[in-house]
């Protein structure tokens, strides 16, 4: 009987033992095209724990600053330094605007990204439009607009694709993409496109999104949930959708990336697949950029936060449904980040704390 393993360095090691493990990781490493980071939901504020919103979970307000700290440690001392970061939105909280303590506590969480070596690409979610209109955070730290101007797009046509908008437009919406790697592409998009905040009231998308949700909810508080069931309960204030315009840029950038035989992840503050997220999280018209994303074979993972609890779903069109736990509700004993490392057919997320490992292959659509 042959025993498998190698010869390495004048004898025979078998498989199992320590050497050619650690030999196998190496192998693996070496094919690694690059790695990025993630962390979702840190919601600081400078003021004591408190609750969610249905007061069943505990908020550690100031320990999401640590928490961020410890993770941008990490991720500067990994021995592959990451491409770049994604934070998923929610970095502060909304208490912070009844405080007036916005901008100070903007201002802190940045100082504690400065300290990163990596690039930080942002998200918007419905904390910023608690605390920021669209035209503060177009100015703001929170723009990372400029870092999708990458010099790996091959024959990507900057004009033929509209990626930069007029700051003065009330009706654009925040999105761009950029190629850290030959033939990968991630797309940020803007999951409150239509909604009722951060929007001027008198604009066409906040009259479109309060017709939306007033027809879906009769509550007067738009946040409530009562009375709404199923996948309804997604017609809530603190939720968004993608406005036509949006959804047509998408298809344009994921046609090109289907021509130019990439690989695609798409970003987003809310999921969009119900079955990775509570129905309470999911994006109103979720079925209208599901079937953006299931026409086009580029497309291999969506990665969003807004569910704090996180999850996770492959569906069946070989998409990764990728939902990140979020910072504001991880206990100071724990974590909630990851790196994802990216090689030619897969990507594995290496969590820590709350968020668990994955391998991430990349499927075939149907």
């Amino acid at each position: 009987m042959v025993v498998p393993g190698r010869w390495v360095r004048g004898r025979w090691w078998a498989c199992g033992s320590e050497i050619f493990k650690r030999m196998e990781t190496e192998a693996a490493e070496n094919n690694l095209y690059f790695t990025f980071g993630v962390i979702a939901d840190i919601q600081y504020a400078n003021v004591e724990n408190g609750f969610n919103y249905a007061r069943t979970r505990e908020r550690y307000y100031r320990n999401s600053l640590r928490l961020l700290r410890s993770a941008i440690k990490e991720w500067n001392e990994e021995p592959t330094a990451p491409k770049f970061i994604l934070q998923l939105g929610d970095i502060i909280d909304g208490c912070n605007s009844q405080l007036k303590s916005s901008d100070d506590a903007l201002q802190t969480v940045i100082n504690e990204f400065s300290n990163c070596v990596s690039p930080v690409h942002h998200i918007w979610g419905n904390h910023e439009f608690y605390n920021f209109d669209r035209e503060l955070l177009l100015k703001s730290a929170l723009n990372s607009k400029h870092l999708g101007k990458d010099r790996t797009s091959d024959n990507m046509d900057s004009c033929s694709i509209k990626t930069d908008f007029d700051p003065d437009d009330p009706e654009a919406f925040y999105g761009y993409h950029f190629s850290p790697f030959p033939k990968f592409r991630f797309i940020l998009t803007d999951t409150h496109d239509l909604s009722i905040l951060g929007r001027n009231k008198m604009s066409k998308k906040h009259s479109d999104s309060m017709q939306i949700l007033t027809s879906n909810n009769r509550n007067e508080d738009l946040n409530s949930p009562m009375g709404l069931t199923g996948l309804n309960l997604r017609f809530v204030g603190f939720n968004g959708g993608f406005s036509q315009e949006q959804l047509e840029w998408l298809n344009k950038v994921l046609t090109f990336s289907d021509n130019n035989q990439e690989k695609v992840t798409v970003i987003g503050h809310l999921p969009v697949h119900p079955e990775s997220t509570d129905p309470m999280c999911v994006a109103w018209n979720y079925d209208e950029i599901l079937s953006v994303l299931h026409a086009h074979t580029s497309v291999v993972c969506f990665i969003a936060g807004h569910d704090h609890d996180g999850g996770y779903y492959l569906d069946d069109h070989g998409i990764h449904h990728l939902t990140f736990e979020g910072v504001i509700e991880t206990s100071p004993e724990s974590r909630a980040f990851g790196t994802i490392h990216v090689y030619e057919d897969r990507m594995i997320l290496k969590g820590r704390g709350r968020i668990r490992k994955r391998v991430l292959h990349y499927g075939k659509h149907k």
